[in-house]
């Protein structure tokens, strides 16, 4: 009874999370623009998306955003969790306090303090300030993905390669680096982050730069159309896919 009753449950937590977005991806094949009728299959709307050159061009901000800013936060975040790791326990406590504040710390609060931060330092608002912004908050979740593997890891054998003639850097590629393959989630997981961020992204964007996001809501605004639910169906697929890779990734 326990069990069926707990399958119940589950079953009712996964529709109400997920029949949203199933309805979502239906009507973007539905050849009639009303919602409540279904009119006949169509790809339509996801070639009418594509023409649209408003939405391709915030979609080459939020791939370009999401690629640099994981890529350097990736870069930054593995740098981060070197140092904090060779740091004592008193020091690695208090950083990695430091260091979840980000994440747990509001996104509202973290987008407003950012944009009041750019404006203070006399910044215009843009693409650079949006790419400045995705990095900060990307870094944390590279160290949280990167440090527990690299605490695994033998300092010794490090020490190993270079009395062995290895300089430094040829020895973190070939020693400590393929022990910390997680980097990999890491950057993943920044790039998931980044594609999908809507808030910090909304007050640190200046005027005629969008994202997939800011662009989504701009439109809805105005009225939907059945190209966004082709364009949210995209979005929807793309972080499934890389969350996919994130959980499946060593």
């Amino acid at each position: 009874m326990k069990k069926t009753a707990r399958n119940i449950y589950l079953g009712l937590i996964l529709f109400l999370m997920y029949a949203p977005i199933v309805t979502l991806i239906v009507l973007s094949f539905n050849v009639s623009k009303s919602r409540a009728k279904w009119g006949g299959f169509t790809l339509h709307w996801y070639s009418s998306l594509f023409q649209d050159k408003a939405i391709m061009a915030a979609l080459y901000n939020t791939l370009l955003i999401a690629l640099v800013s994981a890529i350097l936060a990736t870069i930054i975040g593995t740098a981060a969790s070197i140092g904090i790791n060779a740091m004592k326990a008193k020091g690695k406590t208090i950083m990695m306090g430091i260091t979840n504040i980000p994440i747990l710390n509001s996104e509202i609060v973290t987008g407003i303090s950012l944009m009041l931060l750019f404006i203070a330092c006399r910044v215009t608002l843009g693409f650079s300030t949006i790419l400045l912004a995705h990095i900060t908050f990307c870094i944390p979740y590279v160290i949280l993905s990167v440090l527990p593997k690299l605490k695994q890891t033998s300092k010794s054998t490090y020490e190993a390669a270079q009395d062995l003639g290895a300089g430094p850097v040829y020895a973190f590629f070939k020693v400590v680096f393929p022990d910390i393959w997680p980097v990999v989630s890491g950057f993943l997981m920044a790039f998931t982050m980044s594609l999908d961020d809507f808030i910090i992204t909304h007050f640190t964007k200046g005027p005629g730069v969008d994202t997939l996001s800011t662009k989504i809501y701009a439109e809805v605004r105005k009225g939907i159309r059945p190209e966004m639910y082709a364009l949210s169906t995209l979005l929807f697929v793309s972080v499934l896919v890389l969350m996919i890779c994130v959980n499946a990734s060593p």
